[in-house]
């Protein structure tokens, strides 16, 4: 086997292994508690040590959001590549659509967005990294050929966006995931859409 096919199957274990313990320790912060359920717990339910947790995860909070960080630069590069002539909300409607579920993969359950909502260490982390989020998708709208978006424009689209999907998301939780998101992000942007 070559370095490179080895690397890569290291790459691929790691990435399940990753995400069985994100899916364990998820079901342990439900049914406990994310105050409740320590590392130690998520450890011995896997079958794993401490130490090994820590190779995964930096964090406990870390477990519950997944991979946003490379899914950030993922979306903002998606952003860059759409058409040069193509308006910044439709940019926006579009490129976080298509995103959505995969931003929101690890917490499409709604018994872990309520465990988000009700937990103030995941609520704050959940906005940090919606923060960071954002400063990317703004940094990828001024970035896009011809925008000659200024900051201030680019920001508060952006935060209209976010909004759209926020509210979206409450809505979908509200009907215990019952009822289509993507229908639900699409009239949100309808609704915000500036006006000529």
């Amino acid at each position: 086997m070559k370095a490179e096919d080895r690397a890569g199957l290291r790459e691929r274990t790691r990435r399940a292994v990753r995400a069985e313990l994100a899916e364990l320790a998820l079901r342990l912060f439900v049914e406990h508690g994310y105050e409740e359920t320590t590392v130690d717990d998520i450890a011995a339910a896997a079958g794993v040590s401490r130490r090994s947790f820590f190779r995964y995860f930096p964090s406990k909070e870390e477990v519950v959001f997944g991979d946003v960080e490379d899914l950030a630069d993922q979306v903002a590069d998606a952003i860059r590549v759409r058409p040069a002539d193509e308006e910044p909300w439709t940019v926006l409607h579009v490129v976080l659509g298509e995103w959505e579920e995969k931003i929101h993969s690890a917490q499409r359950n709604p018994a872990v967005l309520r465990l988000i909502e009700s937990t103030p260490a995941l609520r704050a982390r959940l906005h940090q990294k919606r923060d960071a989020l954002r400063g990317r998708i703004t940094d990828a709208l001024r970035d896009r050929p011809g925008s000659g978006l200024d900051p201030f424009t680019a920001d508060l689209l952006t935060a209209c966006a976010a909004a759209a999907l926020d509210a979206a998301g409450r809505e979908w939780l509200r009907h215990d995931g019952t009822i289509d998101r993507r229908e639900l992000i699409d009239h949100a942007f309808a609704t915000l859409a500036p006006r000529p």
